[in-house]
């Protein structure tokens, strides 16, 4: 089963403020679940885990929108946080006395009850930013790497627009046509509509 809850707050980078709404996915069964993204607000989130096990709490990328309410969900469920190293740097901003407690690496495997999401290394919003793949569902949670309507922002530190091109065009676009895209923030799509549109985005420069 995936579970969607929603959580609002600022996203800071470079000295700059965004209010925002990100996506949290819950992925699982009814006696485990692993979280995506732990956003904002733990509360929330751990309302919706409930009695089952947090086998683990994975960031798709290190920005503090998407790990701010980490540390705390960590705390009360007792589940591990995964983040991929290139993003240190970035999770240090937000937890500079905490570190992560374990290293995602490209195309290892993330599980929860019956569910095998594979994680797929997707530098360019972020140097560490990841997609989790579950192949047996048809699905791709891609944090903040693909929306519908284009690749993440790469306007800021640590970010590149050449590089997220190249992460999309070589993991994403590969992939079936059909699969879902649930995305870090706003609606979602699929990986068929949205390959359609790669020289769009080549040519606008973001």
């Amino acid at each position: 089963m995936i579970e969607h809850i929603a959580t609002s707050g600022v996203f800071t980078l470079d000295g700059q403020d965004f209010e925002v709404e990100n996506n949290i996915w819950l992925v699982g069964d009814d006696s485990e679940v692993l979280v995506i993204d732990a956003a904002h607000d733990h509360r929330p989130i751990a309302a919706a885990v409930g009695v089952r096990r947090a086998v683990a709490i994975a960031a798709t990328h290190g920005h503090n929108d998407h790990i701010n309410a980490a540390g705390a969900l960590s705390d009360e469920l007792a589940a591990p946080i995964w983040i991929h190293p290139d993003d240190l740097m970035l999770w240090r901003i937000v937890y500079p006395d905490r570190p992560p407690d374990e290293l995602l690496v490209d195309g290892q495997w993330l599980s929860a009850g019956p569910r095998m999401l594979q994680v797929l290394h997707t530098p360019g919003h972020s140097p560490g930013s990841c997609c989790f793949y579950d192949a047996d569902e048809g699905v791709l949670f891609s944090g903040d790497t693909l929306f519908q309507g284009g690749p993440g922002a790469t306007g800021r530190s640590y970010s590149d627009f050449p590089t997220i091109v190249e992460s999309i065009r070589t993991r994403l676009l590969t992939l079936p046509p059909e699969t879902r895209v649930l995305t870090g923030h706003g609606g979602s799509t699929s990986i068929g509509v949205e390959a359609q549109h790669l020289d769009e985005w080549i040519a606008r420069g973001h």
